[in-house]
């Protein structure tokens, strides 16, 4: 998965919007003003840190050299996840969902039901 491609799915997804609040060096994506994903754009190589359950994200370092633990973030929370490598872009999809869900459970209840109106 490239960039892209990666942009154009995050921005599908209800109530997301795209900024820039580290610099312009720094994508991250949110739902309801909730991080749910970032990217460096002057990386070399694409990758993307998303949040993950702590449990998942053992069993996915785990199985897939190309998850790491979250470069810069809370490393029993996040992910970084090299797109552009070995990984089937149906397991990036899947983790971008994962983490967009995640981030939605912990809102507040009144943001939760703005969110579903949109």
């Amino acid at each position: 998965m490239n960039i892209e491609e990666f942009r154009e799915y995050c921005l599908a997804k209800k109530g997301v919007e795209e900024t820039l609040p580290f610099g312009p060096d720094t994508l991250v994506y949110k739902v309801m003003g909730k991080m749910f994903s970032a990217t460096g754009l002057d990386e070399e190589e694409f990758r993307v840190n998303l949040k993950c359950d702590p449990e998942r994200s053992i069993e996915l370092r785990a199985s897939h050299p190309d998850i790491i633990p979250g470069w810069h973030m809370n490393k029993k929370h996040w992910n970084t996840v090299y797109c552009e490598k070995n990984l089937d872009d149906r397991l990036v999809l899947e983790l971008i969902d994962h983490s967009y869900d995640l981030v939605v459970a912990s809102l507040k209840k009144s943001d939760r039901e703005i969110l579903n109106q949109l």
